[in-house]
C-alpha cells in the first residue's frame, strides 16, 4: 500500500534529539516511513535513526541541508504516489514534532507548500539574515513569510516535484519557496508551537549565521539569473 505520508528529515550530529523527534514523528504519523537525510554526522545520527525503523540516506562528508536533502527526498518520492503528502524537518524538534500534522492538513485542504512559523522565537542574532531571506523570496516573486527559512514544511507530490534538487547548503528553503511560487502553486504558513535547537547571540551564533546569509545571496542570484519570462502565476500565501 502506498503511504499517505512520508517525513523526510535532515540530521548533522543530532543523535541527542534525534531520538525524540522520531518518537514524536512515529505518534502523529503512524506507519508513515521516514527517511533520513544524514549530512555526514559524525556521531550516533544514523544508527539512532536505523532503531527507529528509518530509512537513511548518508552522505560521507557534509555537503550542507540542500545537498544531504535532495537524494533523500528523491528516494522519499520513489516511494509515494501522487497523492502523498511529504513532511520535511530538522532533527532537532524532540517532543514538539508531534504538531507537524496540521502542515499535513493544510496540504491535504488544499495548499501545495506549507510552512511552519514558530510561534515563540528562541536565540538569533540581529535579524539581517532572516530579513534578507525574507526580502529576496519577495523580490523573486514570491510571498511576504514570517518565517522565509523554516524547515519544517510539507508539500504535494506536485510540489516536491517542482523544487528538487534543492538549492544548495542553507539555501534550500528560500529556493524552494521562490520554486513552488514561479510554478504557480499555493504556499500558505502555519503558526505552529515548535521548539528547536537555537543559536545564540555568541561567536558560533553569528559564524552560522554568517554562513546562512552567504548561502542565502547565492541563491538569490542564482534564481535572479533564472528568472522566468512573463509573469509569474503564483496563486499566493495565506496565514494559517
Amino acid at each position: 500500500m502506498t503511504p499517505r505520508t512520508i517525513v523526510i528529515l535532515t540530521a548533522r550530529d543530532e543523535a541527542d534529539r534525534l531520538g525524540e523527534t522520531l518518537d514524536a514523528l512515529a505518534r502523529a504519523f503512524p506507519g508513515a516511513p521516514v527517511v533520513v537525510a544524514d549530512d555526514g554526522s559524525r556521531d550516533g545520527t544514523a544508527g539512532v535513526a536505523r532503531s527507529r525503523g528509518a530509512r537513511v540516506v548518508a552522505r560521507k562528508r557534509p555537503v550542507g541541508k540542500g545537498g544531504a536533502a535532495t537524494p533523500a527526498a528523491r528516494e522519499a518520492l520513489a516511494l509515494g504516489s501522487p497523492d502523498t503528502v511529504y513532511v520535511l524537518c530538522d532533527g532537532d524538534l524532540g517532543g514538539s514534532a508531534r504538531g507537524l500534522t496540521a502542515l499535513e492538513q493544510a496540504v491535504r485542504g488544499g495548499a501545495d507548500l506549507a510552512v511552519a512559523a514558530f510561534a515563540h522565537r528562541a536565540g538569533g542574532g540581529f535579524g539581517l539574515a532572516l530579513g534578507f531571506a525574507g526580502w529576496a523570496i519577495r523580490r523573486l516573486g514570491g510571498p511576504r513569510l514570517g518565517a522565509p527559512i523554516s524547515g519544517q514544511r510539507a508539500l504535494s507530490a506536485r510540489a516536491l516535484g517542482e523544487v528538487l534538487p534543492f538549492a544548495p547548503r542553507f539555501g534550500m528553503e528560500i529556493g524552494m519557496t521562490v520554486d513552488a511560487a514561479r510554478a504557480g502553486l499555493r504556499i500558505v504558513e502555519v503558526e505552529l508551537p515548535l521548539v528547536h535547537r537555537a543559536t545564540g547571540r555568541d561567536w558560533r551564533g553569528f559564524v552560522h549565521r554568517a554562513r546562512q546569509l552567504g548561502d542565502f545571496v547565492c541563491v538569490y542570484l542564482d534564481r535572479r539569473r533564472r528568472r522566468p519570462r512573463g509573469p509569474i502565476t503564483s496563486r499566493g500565501a495565506g496565514i494559517g
